[in-house]
């Protein structure tokens, strides 16, 4: 009787293993199931990446040949190089110029500083006017400008392919920088409206220096008091 009821026991305790393993074995089905499933899905998800950006890429591309867009270039460029036209001093007067308006100092001059540039040089313009300033020379369509497109203000003008009433061109009128030199196609009459009188820039670069010099000279003033004090504290301590 004992053994019969052990025998009983044995033949479950055999069919619960049995049961575990066939569990077990139809648990790691189901894992590997998904996970198939998963890596399927992550495909697709790159695929799917993949083909949007090919799609931006070959979007882009039909929009340059189409003339919508403009090609990019590198942010750094040798403008000595690039526009030969120039003398390196005319580039060097540019630069000095870009960085005066260049308020922000992230190397581009934006609509406002725009703003207070044309505003300095005698000349200010509506919000529209602006805007559509920008836009004449603007390559990557950012809304500002950077050193590069500075460049071209001067370059268009000085090949002629501004209009009269352009913003840009009365800038350049206005800018002091010489580009009327041999060589430069459509400089004859680039200049002939040119402010004979300081322009505006240079006074307010002037009024800039001016500042400085007389922080220095308040500093200057400062250590000499303080010098003097120390001197005479030292006297009234021996």
């Amino acid at each position: 009787m004992a053994s019969e009821e052990l025998a009983q026991k044995l033949q479950r305790r055999l069919q619960l293993e049995e049961s575990g393993t066939v569990a077990a074995a139809e648990g790691e089905a189901v894992a590997k199931g998904e996970e198939a499933a998963g890596d399927e899905a992550e495909r697709s998800c790159l695929t799917a990446s993949a083909g949007a950006e090919l799609s931006a890429k070959l979007c882009r591309r039909q929009d340059i040949n189409e003339g919508a867009a403009q090609p990019r270039r590198a942010a750094v460029f040798n403008p000595y190089t690039e526009f030969k036209e120039f003398s390196r001093r005319q580039i060097k007067d540019m630069e000095r110029m870009f960085r005066l308006y260049d308020s922000g100092r992230d190397g581009y001059i934006d609509l406002m500083e725009l703003k207070l540039m044309m505003e300095k040089l005698g000349a200010p313009q509506t919000h529209l006017g602006l805007k559509n300033m920008i836009k004449e020379v603007d390559e990557d369509f950012d809304g500002k400008l950077s050193f590069r497109e500075f460049l071209l203000i001067f370059h268009k003008a000085a090949a002629g392919e501004l209009e009269e009433d352009s913003g840009l061109l009365t800038l350049a009128k206005l800018s002091e920088i010489d580009v009327s030199t041999e060589g430069v196609k459509g400089a004859k009459n680039f200049f002939e409206a040119k402010v004979q009188a300081l322009s505006s820039a240079s006074k307010f670069e002037a009024e800039i220096k001016a500042e400085q010099d007389e922080r220095k000279r308040e500093e200057e003033e400062r250590k000499h008091r303080r010098a003097a004090f120390r001197e005479l504290k030292s006297a009234f301590t021996q």
